[in-house]
């Protein structure tokens, strides 16, 4: 599979997955025993473990919204750069919902073979999101 084959399956994954929220796709693009080796907590493994979070994250972000910025690729793996916005309307992570806006960077590297992604890595600007949240008072709120 090529590269460039690869980015797509990525790009079809944060547009009509996590965009549009259509889990259909997921049995197209996604191993059944994908491993998420940054799951959030109570997420459970593979294919069927991301079709729960990605409705878990829109039940708490109704309007999440993933922007692809860039991406590499290498052989059976590709590097995405990517932002997402949203509105927490319902409860995340233990947070009640807060009607707060988010605005997060992050960075994934997914293994894709056979045209489906078998395992995913992210970093993603966690501290960010809870300062954003108001979890976590922001620099500029801190007094010393």
């Amino acid at each position: 599979m090529s590269t460039e084959t690869n980015k797509t399956v990525l790009k079809r994954f944060f547009e009509e997955l996590f965009n549009r929220g259509d889990l259909s796709v997921a049995d197209e693009i996604v191993g059944a025993n994908y491993v998420n080796h940054n799951a959030v907590p109570g997420e459970t493994p593979g294919r069927e473990g991301l079709k729960a979070f990605v409705t878990y994250l829109r039940t708490a972000f109704p309007d999440v919204h993933f922007t692809v910025e860039d991406q590499i690729a290498e052989g059976d793996k590709v590097v995405t750069r990517w932002s997402v916005t949203g509105t927490q309307q319902g409860e995340f992570a233990g947070i009640p919902a807060t009607g707060k806006p988010i605005n997060v960077t992050a960075i994934n590297i997914h293994r894709v073979s056979n045209d489906q992604i078998q395992e995913a890595w992210l970093n993603w600007d966690t501290l960010g999101m809870m300062q954003q949240l108001g979890v976590i008072p922001a620099p500029s709120e801190v007094r010393v």
